[in-house]
């Protein structure tokens, strides 16, 4: 369980422990094959090497790497095979466990060739991984020839039946499609059908948060009483301060999520993907020697303000 035993033997300085589980959690990375440029101008490639990068220096404290789809914008081969490429040195790094989720820019029997060293097959890609006691179930609501995504009788069938024994530390639910709202109105046309389906499918389960993308931007909610955390796409991020009609792509405010799990709930947390200049910094130095004192110490030494 990395993210205890990477703390086990720290003080605690506040009120919460240590997280039980950590995720890393990225989403819409949209490679094109060889290695072109999205739109002809967004290197989707260098962001995604970026954002690998930056989560690298988290070390052994990644338990899980999610990825929630649309990770080739064609549906080529190659393309997830550059993906691939690029997340293997986290996972060497950290050694997590990956999970990759189909989106509605995937093609199935490309995604299995590709990232799962699969046999092709145009079924839907679910799959079911436990790590350390948490269950992270990858979800395939994608529809063939189009962009929305779709909960039948044939999803909820199968993640009933995964969902029947409840895991040691309860289950992370990875799709696509996010079942929540969004401010733009163009998005709603490719929203998740069928969520009255979903919603049945999960009452009473030990599902305990949602992970979802396709929205190209950081936002959470709730669906049946669960939390929900999208990321935001390491493509392109949707303009949010845009007219209320309008439906705009920006390359920049590109983004991946940080999610903490505790016996008591969740948090998500947003990574800027980029370089940007240090305004401050405290180094590990500095948190041994906090470690060091007692409580009364540390808010002397950290947390008293500074005179005149």
């Amino acid at each position: 369980m990395h993210a205890i035993d990477d703390q086990s033997d720290r003080p605690r300085l506040g009120r919460y422990p240590a997280a039980r589980h950590v995720i890393a959690h990225l989403s819409d990375t949209h490679l094109l094959a060889g290695g072109a440029r999205l739109g002809g101008r967004v290197d989707t490639v260098a962001r995604l090497d970026r954002a690998v990068g930056q989560l690298t220096r988290l070390g052994t404290s990644i338990d899980a790497i999610v990825v929630t789809g649309d990770v080739a914008d064609l549906g080529e081969v190659d393309a997830y095979r550059r993906a691939k490429a690029a997340v293997a040195p986290l996972v060497a790094a950290t050694g997590a466990e990956l999970v990759w989720v189909m989106g509605n820019h995937d093609e199935r029997t490309a995604f299995r060739a590709g990232l799962l060293d699969e046999a092709p097959s145009e079924t839907p890609v679910h799959r079911s991984v436990t790590v350390d006691g948490l269950r992270i179930v990858a979800l395939d609501v994608s529809v063939p020839g189009y962009h929305h995504g779709r909960i039948d009788a044939a999803v909820v069938e199968w993640l009933s039946a995964e969902l029947a024994r409840p895991a040691a530390h309860g289950t992370v639910l990875a799709l696509h499609h996010a079942p929540i709202a969004t401010p733009l109105a163009i998005m709603d046309v490719l929203e998740l059908r069928g969520q009255e389906l979903l919603a049945e499918a999960l009452a009473g389960t030990d599902v305990r948060l949602i992970l979802g993308g396709h929205l190209h931007y950081p936002t959470n909610g709730v669906f049946a009483g669960i939390p929900v955390s999208v990321a935001g796409a390491l493509a392109y991020t949707m303009d949010l301060s845009a007219p209320p009609r309008e439906l705009v792509g920006l390359d920049g405010g590109q983004s991946c999520s940080v999610v903490h799990l505790y016996d008591g709930g969740a948090i998500t947390s947003v990574v800027p993907v980029g370089e940007f200049p240090v305004v401050t910094s405290f180094g590990a130095e500095f948190l041994s020697e906090l470690e060091a004192l007692d409580e009364a110490g540390r808010l002397e030494r950290f947390g008293r303000k500074a005179s005149g």
